[in-house]
């Protein structure tokens, strides 16, 4: 799908119906489709392995991490209603520590109360971010930016097309309560970039 094609369907991507999370985002396409051969950098690269457990200290999070796909309509997919402390990461996607932007979601809340992403727009540049991985490498991550964008008017390529080094994009609703198909207006996007291992 190319990128227009993709802004036209994002517009969705983490609408939270009646406060619950329901996928209805985009075919990601050609935006995950990184170099064939990562140019070398100066700073650490990790082999691939599917993240585990996701930890932000500056905001309370502990949290296991389920692998997410592609709901059945194409569009990203979330954790389940009754998974809301659990983080999703993207399979199709880069894993936390490769060349590419690694993609987390999760839910901000539901109508009972918070999620596990509830404070994610509370996170400031500097900050780390802790991926445990199932080879026990911890990727260790740098907060470099939170953004807030507008669902209809996302930045696509920054967001998901930077193959330039290992980076993670974490992303949750934010903005005013609007209903129906959208959820909430807005998504809540940290852009962090891979510092070091443990």
């Amino acid at each position: 799908m190319g990128l227009l094609s993709a802004v036209l369907v994002f517009a969705g991507l983490f609408a939270l119906g009646a406060g619950v999370g329901a996928a209805t985002g985009f075919d990601l396409g050609d935006l995950f489709r990184g170099p064939d051969k990562p140019p070398p950098r100066e700073f650490p690269v990790l082999e691939p392995s599917r993240p585990k457990r996701l930890t932000i200290p500056a905001i309370k999070v502990a949290a296991p991490v389920l692998t997410v796909g592609l709901a059945e309509d194409g569009t990203v997919d979330v954790p389940p209603p009754t998974r809301l402390h659990e983080a999703g990461w993207f399979g199709d996607g880069p894993t936390p520590g490769q060349f590419g932007p690694a993609l987390i979601v999760g839910h901000v809340d539901d109508n009972t109360g918070p999620a596990v992403f509830h404070r994610l727009k509370e996170l400031r540049p500097g900050q780390r971010i802790e991926v445990l991985r199932e080879d026990d490498e911890t990727a260790i991550f740098q907060v470099n930016s939170v953004e807030r964008f507008d669902k209809a008017k996302l930045p696509l390529q920054r967001v998901y097309g930077d193959y330039s080094r290992p980076s993670l994009r974490l992303v949750t609703c934010g903005g005013a309560w609007v209903g129906g198909d959208s959820g909430y207006a807005d998504n809540v996007i940290v852009f962090a970039a891979l510092i070091g291992t443990k």
